[in-house]
């Protein structure tokens, strides 16, 4: 079911999306050559349990029969497009880190992801992570009252697919507010179907999964991280926003 929340839930979001907004930026700093995944996901945790906030990811039960995710962040690295576990793999220069991160406060969930560069990378992934964030704030353009889930899929797919790239299908954004996965889904491709009119007070998180090469991935035997089939690099952008009457706003940013 999809729920229309009212300006006090919407408060309540926004204060979660800038728990996670914070993570983000924190992030960003120390993001470097060196440093592990498994450090990244520490200090997200230390963020989000500072502000009185639950790690939104940790503990969530896997899809495929295996362990609950242990992070407070996804951490996936190069190929991997999605779930990759924090451990002790050490970043090197060259490498890009897809890190996505979510937070509960007073029963509400954020939700956001952010590809980072470690160090120098070549052009054509500098290029890759450049456009999968625009085909983000495209696909956000259209989330407006009136229109439909399909013409975010649409302007996500065709922007995505005009610079080279490809979207992947097997995973999509969704609804977001009390749970961290609501309806609707929100595919970054063209499907048959409409999807929902969009109205005032709906809360989505819109998330392009773009690759280099085939839109085709592989999920591990770890039953969690998701990879490209080809093995190119993969990047991810994501925000929680919500339909408002002035447009959309994102509500995983620092207010």
């Amino acid at each position: 079911m999809v729920t229309i929340k009212s300006q006090r839930e919407l408060d309540k979001m926004r204060k979660a999306g800038e728990v996670v907004a914070r993570v983000l930026e924190k992030i960003s700093e120390i993001i470097a050559p060196g440093i592990t995944t498994m450090e990244l996901d520490r200090a997200a945790e230390e963020i989000i349990r500072k502000a009185g906030a639950i790690p939104s990811f940790k503990g969530v039960p896997c899809a495929y029969g295996g362990m609950d995710f242990p992070g407070s962040v996804c951490a996936s690295i190069n190929d991997q497009v999605i779930h990759g576990i924090p451990d002790h793999t050490v970043l090197k220069e060259g490498d890009i880190v897809s890190i996505d991160t979510g937070a509960i406060l007073d029963g509400y969930h954020g939700d956001a992801a952010r590809t980072y560069t470690v160090g120098q990378v070549a052009p054509e992934v500098r290029d890759l992570i450049f456009h999968t964030e625009e085909a983000f704030k495209l696909g956000m353009a259209k989330a407006v009252e009136g229109n439909h889930i399909r013409d975010i899929s649409v302007a996500v797919q065709r922007y995505v697919e005009s610079k080279g790239f490809s979207v992947v299908r097997d995973f999509v954004g969704h609804g977001i507010g009390t749970e961290m996965h609501e309806e609707p889904q929100i595919p970054n491709y063209v499907t048959r179907e409409r999807g929902i009119r969009l109205s005032n007070g709906m809360t989505l998180a819109i998330e392009p999964m773009v690759n280099i090469g085939t839109w085709q991935v592989k999920v591990l035997e770890n039953n969690w991280t998701v990879v490209t089939l080809d093995g190119k690099y993969s990047a991810h952008y994501e925000n929680t926003i919500a339909v408002t009457p002035k447009g959309p706003e994102i509500l995983t940013r620092n207010y």
